[in-house]
């Protein structure tokens, strides 16, 4: 990491500690609602307070996920939404936007059937900051974060409440950008979160890495998202959000819903 210049990921989390502020994270699923209405909701995440956009890469068998995500993800396959399509979106993003970062989150098969070094290009191109594959353990990583490395791209991992010491310590190694933990056994959008858990497991992680360590699943509202990011360095919220667009008739409508749900989690982190 330190070998590394600084990318958008980290600029926005050194300003973010700067201005003593937690990270709100978005994520949504690239083509759900429309691929027309992507960019645009992309927009109106940042202009409502998102930090992070998490830019969802469907996929038909997206195994992390819990029925809402996973329908997102059955909306935006019928708008015939790929991986490349993916990267056009971020590209077309960046005409307006050259400040907020953008992490791809998806599976790794498209990737594998993109090819590794095709898809780190394609990805510095487009303006991708970084990429967070759910089901590429660390052990099978290496490969996708040296050529992420050389482009400048961050390879974001996933934590759990059950991953081991062993792990953490091998996970944070490869990781880069930030950690993303898991408030929650189980699917996304699950809940029930305990933040005295969310804590006990932040102050473990925290012993091998000095990464920014954002906290997701199962936050619906401010409240949680306050909760949960107390004791890390912020936020990320999915489901809620994906059900508002999925719950839209149209793109205004999805984007109205969804500044409503980003201006209340922003304001409960920054108070």
């Amino acid at each position: 990491m330190s070998e590394q210049a600084e990318n958008r990921i980290d600029r926005r989390f050194a300003k973010l500690r700067g201005e003593g502020r937690k990270a709100l994270v978005t994520y949504i699923v690239a083509g759900d609602g429309g691929i027309e209405n992507t960019v645009p909701l992309m927009h109106q995440l940042v202009s409502s307070g998102s930090d992070l956009i998490e830019l969802g890469v469907p996929f038909s068998d997206p195994m992390a996920e819990g029925q809402v995500i996973q329908k997102g993800h059955e909306r935006a396959l019928a708008h015939k939404t790929s991986l490349r399509r993916c990267l056009e979106l971020v590209a077309e993003f960046r005409r307006d936007d050259s400040e907020t970062p953008v992490i791809l989150m998806g599976y790794a098969n498209p990737i594998e059937r993109m090819g590794g070094e095709a898809f780190a290009d394609a990805a510095q191109a487009a303006g991708v900051d970084g990429a967070l594959t759910v089901d590429l353990p660390a052990e099978e990583a290496g490969e996708l974060s040296g050529l992420l490395a050389e482009r400048n791209l961050r390879n974001i991992f996933l934590l759990t409440p059950t991953t081991s010491e062993e792990r953490i310590r091998a996970i944070t190694e490869l990781a880069s950008g930030f950690i993303y933990y898991v408030s929650l056994k189980g699917v996304t959008g699950a809940g029930n979160l305990d933040p005295e858990s969310v804590r006990e497991n932040l102050e473990r992680i925290r012993k091998h890495t000095e990464l920014p360590l954002c906290v997701g699943f199962g936050i619906k509202d401010g409240a949680s998202a306050r909760a949960v990011s107390a004791a890390g360095d912020g936020a990320v919220v999915g489901s809620v959000l994906v059900s508002a667009v999925g719950e839209a008739n149209d793109g205004l409508e999805a984007r109205d819903r969804v500044a409503g749900l980003v201006a209340e989690i922003r304001g409960a982190l920054d108070r």
